[in-house]
């Protein structure tokens, strides 16, 4: 989704999160069809904000299960290039579950946003997929100074690039960091308007083209700062309609499963949806770390409703460091990022 129209910040520009432009307006009133086998009532629409990332959203997108999963609900996928954009759009109500970075849900769990959702699923741990790419007569980090860098402000890349610049010991201050969605930032390379970019896949495959990687998510998550790329529900909406999010998340877990049992078959469906053949995909696929629902429910990642899991922690921990570089106000309570957890849904639909 390229943003020509108006890049709205309403509140969210003291955050630097860009505004998505507005979906078409529609309701969540119920329908009488039953939503997969529970018998509950089910929306007459599903909104699914997705993004170009190569995991296994894109699988339940490209082979239509979640339609077949629910008959009686017209599912609307609407592409999204940042979790900025993301948490946007559900604060406008025009979204029922998203996808988002651990950066931006950090942010939207935080005042002054306090999104009202929270995380039942999380599509992949972020590993090579995101990387800093710079010119290659850049050698290091400190070579940085005084050069523009583009990212996409409040996305798990900005959140990295930040982490990168402070390990290095390098003042962001002496970076001239862009805010550029993922499309842009392609653009801007090939002009030579920029010296180097944080970004992920399938953007990232580009620039590696031309450019060399100095720093990735993977190498970041070792010194811990991991990232990743989570889903995220409206809580009216997974009060009101529990078992479809139930239905959701089991076609998750059946995709991630898929990439493990037939990974030509996943390569093809994530192909399809980026335009890309079947051994970029493949390898595209393989750069993150994808998780079914018994490990999502350990206590590494989400958890349990009696044990909330370290993602609680990881969230925590990005609030507290983009306070320190001055994103956030104030870093609310490690409470309240495991509130944020939707544990009893994928308890729900592992049952």
């Amino acid at each position: 989704m390229n943003h020509s129209v108006d890049r709205r910040r309403l509140l969210l520009g003291a955050l630097g999160l860009a505004a998505a432009p507005v979906l078409a307006a529609c309701t969540g009133d119920a329908d009488p069809a039953p939503a997969g086998s529970g018998g509950t009532a089910a929306p007459k629409q599903l909104r699914i904000g997705y993004q170009l990332i190569p995991n296994g959203d894109l699988i339940v997108k490209d082979l239509g299960w979640l339609e077949k999963a629910l008959p009686g609900t017209t599912v609307v996928w609407s592409k999204f290039d940042s979790g900025g954009d993301v948490n946007t759009a559900i604060l406008a109500g025009s979204l029922d579950i998203g996808l988002a970075g651990s950066s931006p849900v950090a942010r939207g769990l935080a005042a002054p946003l306090n999104i009202p959702y929270a995380v039942p699923w999380i599509f992949d741990v972020i590993g090579d997929n995101e990387s800093l790419v710079v010119k290659p007569e850049i050698a290091d980090l400190a070579g940085l100074a005084g050069k523009k860098v583009a990212t996409p402000f409040s996305s798990t890349s900005h959140y990295s690039l930040l982490a990168a610049l402070a390990d290095a010991g390098v003042p962001e201050h002496s970076v001239k960091i862009i805010d550029l969605e993922p499309p842009e930032i392609q653009a801007a390379w090939q002009r030579g308007d920029i010296d180097g970019a944080y970004v992920w896949t399938p953007v990232l495959a580009e620039l590696r083209k031309t450019g060399k990687v100095l720093v990735t998510s993977r190498q970041l998550a070792a010194k811990g700062k991991l990232t990743a790329d989570l889903a995220v529900v409206r809580t009216e909406f997974l009060q009101q309609y529990p078992q479809v999010v139930k239905v959701w998340i089991q076609q998750q877990d059946r995709a991630v499963k898929l990439v493990r049992s037939d990974k030509t078959a996943a390569a093809q469906a994530v192909g399809r949806q980026l335009n890309l053949d079947f051994d970029e995909a493949g390898a595209q696929l393989s750069e993150l770390v994808l998780l079914d629902a018994a490990e999502q429910a350990g206590p590494d990642y989400l958890g349990t409703p009696a044990a909330p899991g370290k993602l609680a922690d990881n969230l925590h921990s990005a609030a507290e460091f983009l306070t320190a570089q001055g994103k956030l106000t104030a870093a609310p309570s490690l409470d309240v990022y495991r509130k944020g957890l939707a544990t009893q849904a994928l308890a729900d639909a592992k049952a």
